[in-house]
């Protein structure tokens, strides 16, 4: 226990002292400030009396097909577009094209029927959903005139077309919306201290090789503890970055929380429930744990740092082929399906597939016991053998050994 305090501590404080870790950590925090108060900033510097200025719409032009309905036509189009300007305008189409091109208009709609019209645009956004606006538009206008045509007058015509519905929705489980946030931020969270950290910590015993006094200290020390050493330490590290980082932002938006009531997305963010909170926690540090163990066991058979890359890739594509189930789960709002249920009890994807399912779906408890059961049994398994892997990689040189090498050694030793 001793020597594995004094690893730890040491391990620690290379970390702590290290600039590039205090930097880039300082570096996001900062940047997380200027996102967070850029409201606040906005709202405070936007004019010189401080108050904001009215925004200014693009300009859509509308032509309609008979002038007499020109002005149903402008409040219809108004109505469905509380982003642009409407103007109603009786310009010939080569007109219209012109203030397109020139900037004056960013798109129009000319009616060219009852049920038809023409939609010019100088660019056409992949995200442009006007004409699917404008049909919704000239569909209404259509039952419309319909009616009056019936007997009906304009206002009871509008009356019926606009009658409010109105709905209640009684959620038994999870809202997937809701949660959407907080597990894509935990999941890209945990991808991207993994990459991190693991490299890290190949990178550092790989480094080690080549100093002549670990030969010492790997005869004399426990490989267990020294491997678990550095381990924690480099979870301890990332934790506290990430308690940095993320502690920074709560705090910042909690100080700027009025000026964000308007974004419900960013708002639901630093609402996540605490027992959500939990669960991301206790996933994280036994998801990083599996990954840190094996990227150090890699990285002590290696003899150069710059073969540290090469020998983690397979490592890396796991993992990475692992987030990418997740991800395309989550983005289809299936997270229950075949294999993330399989994924859920496998020790090298359950800390995101698990989590996933958590937070979007309703898991039987049994379920998530059984998981986290086979992650701490495997964190605790796959610790010793890295460790022992540990201990007799450090002492190789030359080319990397096979696997098959590595256990046979492993067995002798």
């Amino acid at each position: 226990m001793k020597q594995f305090r004094i690893i730890l501590n040491f391990e620690l404080k290379h970390y702590i002292k290290n600039k590039a870790f205090v930097g880039i950590t300082l570096a996001l925090v900062c940047v997380i400030a200027l996102v967070i108060f850029f409201p606040r900033l906005k709202a405070t510097f936007g004019n010189e009396k401080g108050e904001d200025l009215p925004e200014e719409l693009p300009l859509m032009l509308v032509r309609a097909e008979k002038e007499e309905d020109g002005a149903l036509v402008r409040e219809l189009f108004a109505a469905a577009f509380p982003g642009y300007s409407i103007e109603l305008t009786g310009e010939e189409d080569t007109a219209i094209r012109e203030r397109i091109t020139s900037g004056q208009a960013e798109c129009a709609v000319v009616l060219t029927g009852p049920t038809s019209y023409r939609y010019y645009v100088n660019n056409l956004s992949m995200y442009d959903t006007n004409t699917a606006l404008a049909d919704e538009v000239l569909q209404n206008l259509y039952r419309l005139n319909a009616m009056v045509a019936e007997g009906l007058s304009p206002e009871e015509a509008e009356a019926i077309l606009s009658a409010p519905i109105e709905h209640e929705i009684t959620n038994l489980g999870k809202d997937q919306m809701q949660n959407f946030f907080y597990t894509y931020i935990m999941i890209f969270a945990l991808y991207m201290v993994i990459l991190l950290y693991g490299q890290m910590v190949a990178s550092n015993v790989a480094s080690e090789k080549n100093s002549r006094a670990m030969e010492l200290l790997i005869t004399s020390a426990r490989p267990v503890g020294m491997m678990f050493g550095k381990v924690i330490a480099s979870c301890l590290a990332g934790l506290v970055q990430l308690l940095a980082i993320f502690g920074s932002a709560f705090v910042f938006f909690n100080l700027n929380r009025s000026y964000w009531e308007g974004n419900a997305i960013i708002s639901s963010i630093f609402d996540v429930p605490l027992n959500l909170l939990g669960y991301m926690l206790l996933f994280f540090v036994l998801g990083f744990f599996i990954y840190a163990f094996l990227y150090g066991a890699i990285g002590s058979t290696v003899s150069k740092v710059e073969d540290v890359n090469v020998a983690v890739m397979p490592l890396t594509f796991l993992f990475i082929a692992a987030f990418l189930v997740v991800m395309v789960s989550m983005g289809s709002g299936s997270v229950d399906n075949t294999a993330m249920v399989v994924c859920s009890y496998i020790p090298f994807t359950s800390p995101m597939a698990m989590f996933t399912r958590i937070a979007m779906s309703t898991v039987p408890v049994y379920e998530i016991l059984l998981s986290v059961a086979v992650l701490i049994g495997s964190v605790v398994g796959i610790g010793v053998l890295s460790a022992k892997i540990y201990r007799v990689g450090v002492l190789l040189y030359g080319n990397a050994p096979s696997l098959g090498a590595i256990f046979k050694a492993i067995r002798k030793a």
